[in-house]
């Protein structure tokens, strides 16, 4: 028997153990780890539990949920991942990085169904995208992938501004290190002066805008983390207070009132996580479950936000954009 197809086995026998243990009454449980708060999932958790019914399973009918929140503080993530362990979770399903590498971290054992926006290979979540080789397989996008174009839009849109702001995540020490490399050799080449501001709680964000004042920063990258995305409407509202345009990571956040986004899609990977999770209950190993990569890029422009700021938008961009919020 080849190493591969032992894990896949062992694997399919970890998944079906803990069903079997509880008896044919009782429903197989999956483990859910948010590192953001239920209301800004609604579009996701459709879409994943979209995914379950593809495969045949329906919440609350064939199949439970145990939902973890982290409600954006990623230091709980490991204890909300040992939690649902301890319940014996037949598939933990980490919807961002840091949820995942908390729950690869874990256990070697359990199968886990990730979203992440970079790339899993280099993050070491699995092997390669066509052989996970691991207990882990799931979805991703190219949110992180497309950092530089990201920049380069905000050149478009702000073509007279030279001092640029890209905002981290440093509890994200994964995505901030890989984005920030990025977005430096990024305006380097464009010929712009580039500063790292951190934000990892609620008054850094004050904090953060006092000194892009003090800087006399131009425009603002935010970069994609879980957490700038659960304060969309904060970030929002404070681009809009210090007139500084901003561009964003995913469509969520032009929709709270962000200027423009550029990036994958959520909804699309979060079905395909409800998928994989059903066809793991169903026997299979995620070592045999090639990682989705969705190449679909979104490019939103919010115009009110712009006219919140005085900012005209080029028609060429306009005429680029997948959506426009007026």
């Amino acid at each position: 028997m080849q190493r591969r197809d032992f894990i896949a086995l062992g694997f399919s026998a970890v998944a079906m153990s803990s069903l079997a243990a509880r008896g044919q009454a009782v429903m197989p449980t999956v483990g859910f780890v948010g590192s953001d708060t239920p209301d800004l999932y609604a579009d996701r958790l459709r879409a994943f539990r979209l995914g379950l019914k593809v495969t045949g399973f329906f919440e609350g009918q064939n199949v439970a949920v145990e939902y973890r929140w982290a409600e954006g503080r990623n230091e709980s993530l490991p204890t909300l991942t040992a939690e649902l362990l301890r319940r014996q979770v037949a598939v933990i399903v980490a919807t961002t990085t840091p949820s995942t590498l908390a729950a690869k971290a874990s256990t070697t054992t359990t199968p886990i169904v990730f979203f992440v926006a970079g790339d899993p290979v280099h993050l070491g979540l699995v092997e390669s995208l066509n052989r996970p080789g691991g207990n882990l397989t799931g979805a991703t996008t190219l949110t992180l992938e497309v950092g530089a174009k990201r920049l380069e839009l905000l050149r478009e849109l702000v073509p007279a501004a030279t001092v640029i702001v890209a905002l981290v995540n440093p509890t994200s020490p994964n995505l901030a290190a890989t984005q920030t490399k990025d977005l430096e050799a990024a305006a380097r080449a464009f010929g712009l002066q580039l500063h790292v501001l951190e934000a990892s709680t609620d008054p850094d964000f004050e904090t953060a805008f006092r000194k892009m004042d003090k800087l006399g920063a131009q425009a603002l990258v935010v970069t994609s983390d879980s957490f700038f995305f659960s304060r969309s409407q904060k970030i929002a509202a404070l681009a809009t207070k210090h007139r500084i345009p901003a561009i964003y990571g995913f469509r969520e956040c032009a929709l709270a009132g962000g200027l423009i986004s550029y990036g994958g899609t959520l909804e699309e990977s979060h079905r395909w996580i409800g998928v994989y999770t059903g066809r793991i209950l169903k026997g299979e190993s995620p070592t045999n479950l090639p990682v989705q990569q969705s190449t679909k890029v979104e490019l939103i422009v919010n115009f009110k936000a712009a006219t919140a700021i005085g900012l005209q938008v080029p028609p060429a961009l306009i005429a680029r954009a997948d959506e426009v919020i007026e």
